[in-house]
């Protein structure tokens, strides 16, 4: 919630969904930050507590990351967050969304956001009006262009399409850092520890983002320490799995982490999951996945 002092100064307020807070969502957000620094103002970013698809179409896309680890993130990166009702701005005119929300209950004097940002009841307000109805009130208004990867503009569609496909590199040079989650580690079947291998189970929630069934080289972090991991994301074939789960192998770890939140970043594919004719072949390419994802680790430090 942003407070009178804070208001009273001014604000530089950061437009978006930052649904991923990818390279191009940074783009934004540091624009925003840099402003507000250079004129003394509160960087404020503002959410909405829906997302605005669900309450207009009934589906949302997958969620690349948590609704509780983008606020944080935010935070962390200087911003006050403003949690605003979505079921009231998608009635709002474009005039009035400027009027009550911007000037009103933001005292915004600088706004910044995408080129494809849109806001106001139908969508009809765009870059174009904010400027149009902002700028000639000394309130500084920039819009800014699609950040592009090679040949390729950055958007969290492009980037929900390459972790579905495990381009999980290609993905996080997008995101600008690691594909992350962050659940509660859940009681297994103990498979792993039976294969001298114990794993840490954690379940997606069915809103988010799905990676390609596969093993993949990872890190984990926990109480503020990184740790090298290899982590396997799919149904367990093998031993007739049937709910899909991520299972992080730590390495150099000994802990009971049962209930606890742990931040699985993953790093770089290794292989497409696949039922093996034994256990004895499971475990040996187990053991291949994991010389794999160390090597993987220690390339990725040693940059």
């Amino acid at each position: 919630m942003l407070c009178e002092n804070e208001k009273a100064k001014g604000t530089a307020v950061a437009l978006g969904y930052f649904d991923g807070i990818h390279i191009g969502h940074q783009a934004v957000l540091n624009k925003a930050l840099h402003r507000a620094k250079e004129k003394g103002l509160t960087p404020v970013v503002m959410l909405f507590d829906i997302h605005p698809r669900k309450l207009i179409t009934g589906k949302v896309p997958p969620m690349l990351l948590s609704e509780e680890r983008k606020r944080v993130l935010l935070k962390n990166m200087g911003f006050e967050v403003f949690e605003f009702d979505f079921r009231k701005a998608m009635n709002y005119s474009p005039e009035e969304f400027e009027e009550k929300v911007l000037l009103g209950q933001l005292n915004a004097k600088v706004v910044v956001c995408g080129y494809d940002y849109h806001y106001g009841k139908g969508g009809k307000g765009s870059p174009e009006t904010l400027k149009t109805e902002l700028t000639p009130r000394d309130i500084e208004v920039y819009s800014l262009s699609p950040v592009y990867l090679g040949d390729e503009a950055v958007s969290s569609t492009k980037i929900r399409h390459l972790i579905n496909d495990g381009e999980i590199k290609k993905a996080n040079a997008m995101l600008g850092g690691y594909f992350t989650y962050d659940f509660t580690v859940e009681k297994g079947d103990g498979i792993g520890h039976k294969l001298g291998f114990p794993t840490i189970n954690q379940f997606f929630p069915e809103d988010f983002i799905i990676p390609q069934y596969g093993v993949y080289a990872s890190r984990v972090r926990f109480d503020g320490k990184y740790y090298s991991s290899v982590t396997n994301i799919g149904i367990r074939p093998t031993v007739s799995g049937e709910s899909m789960r991520s299972e992080t192998c730590i390495f150099d770890f000994e802990g009971d982490l049962y209930g606890k939140n742990v931040e699985v970043s993953l790093i770089e594919f290794i292989r497409k999951e696949k039922k093996f004719a034994s256990l004895d072949e499971l475990k040996e390419a187990v053991s291949k996945d994991i010389m794999t994802a160390k090597e993987i680790n220690k390339e990725t430090e040693e940059k």
